[in-house]
């Protein structure tokens, strides 16, 4: 396997601390969900990461099959939950597809989901739902 990059950032004092980037382009402060607003939490991070993973896989799958849309947007849904067991995160991506046929848009979400380095992290540890929707 060929390492292309590597992100690094570093976080102290955990959900009520804060969240830094080597770069410094990332440089935020954590909270609990709903205790500051000028705070982000674990979730919000993994959602803005997911999402936009998910979106560029979408844009590959598409150019590979030749398939043209008239672009799209994905919004993850990140869920703490908490069972008998522990904590645990869950997913719902919500994707549009503009310009093309709900099979055709079903189709390219299906194969994006195989392909992006998020999907495939997660696969077999938490659930994942897709949401597909045209315009």
């Amino acid at each position: 396997m060929k390492k292309l990059f590597t992100a690094t950032a570093t976080a102290v004092g955990g959900r009520e601390g804060r969240v830094r980037s080597q770069d410094g382009v990332i440089d935020v402060a954590l909270a609990m969900p709903g205790v500051k607003k000028e705070a982000t939490n674990p979730e919000q991070l993994f959602a803005a990461g997911y999402s936009a993973c998910f979106d560029s896989a979408l844009n590959v799958v598409s150019r590979q099959e030749k398939i043209k849309h008239g672009g799209s947007e994905v919004t993850a849904h990140v869920s703490l939950n908490q069972g008998t067991d522990g904590y645990s995160i869950s997913v719902i991506l919500d994707v549009l597809v503009r310009d093309v046929a709900i099979e055709v848009a079903q189709k390219l979400v299906e194969a994006a989901h195989q392909v992006c380095p998020y999907s495939r992290a997660t696969r077999d540890n938490i659930i994942v739902e897709l949401e597909v929707r045209t315009v």
